[in-house]
Formats: structure tokens, sequence, C-alpha cells
């Protein structure tokens, strides 16, 4: 059973939401991710590696163009982990070069 299984069957769980930021090849999206509150699978890192998970659930969602700078809003967006470039926790700030 997933993590995410054993907090839907206790909903008192308690959980975070983390701010982050991905690049996809066309778009940057910025929104939030929901992850355990502490141990297991509360890390960021944790969150992208997880081999059963191939789109990850983001909320109050911000997604630009990279081309033309538009700018839209979503309360909620699936994105497909095989298309993210990049992806930190916005509190982090871009990688270094960006």
């Amino acid at each position: 059973m997933s993590i995410w299984d054993q907090m839907a069957n206790h909903p008192g769980a308690e959980q975070r939401k983390e701010r982050a930021v991905f690049e996809t090849e066309r778009h940057l999206v910025a929104g939030d991710v929901t992850l355990p509150l502490e141990g297991y699978q509360s890390r960021f890192s944790d969150l992208l590696n997880r081999g059963d998970l191939a789109f990850l659930a983001i909320t109050d969602a911000e997604v630009t163009t990279i081309a033309s700078g538009e700018v839209t809003r979503h309360e909620f967006l699936v994105l497909g982990k095989a298309h993210i470039k990049i992806a930190y926790p916005a509190a982090a700030g871009p990688p270094a070069g960006e």
C-alpha cells in the first residue's frame, strides 16, 4: 500500500504543501505539491523519485509558456513526470546558471 493510500485511509493524517517549480520543454509550472508532514516520503525528492507515480498532482498552479511568456492559472492539474526537465522547491530558487 502506498503512502498516499495510507493517508487516504487516515483522514487526520498530517500533510503539508510545498511550492515547487517544474520546467518542461514548453512550459514553466509553479504550484503546490502535497507531501506527508514528516517521515516516509516527506521530501520533495521522494515525490520525484517514486516509481509508482507517472503523474504529479499540482494545485494552485501557474503555467507560463516559455516561448510567449503567457501565464495561465489552474486550481488543479496533473503533470507527466516524463516531461519534466528540471524541478526544484520554489524556496530554493532556480538551479545555478538559470
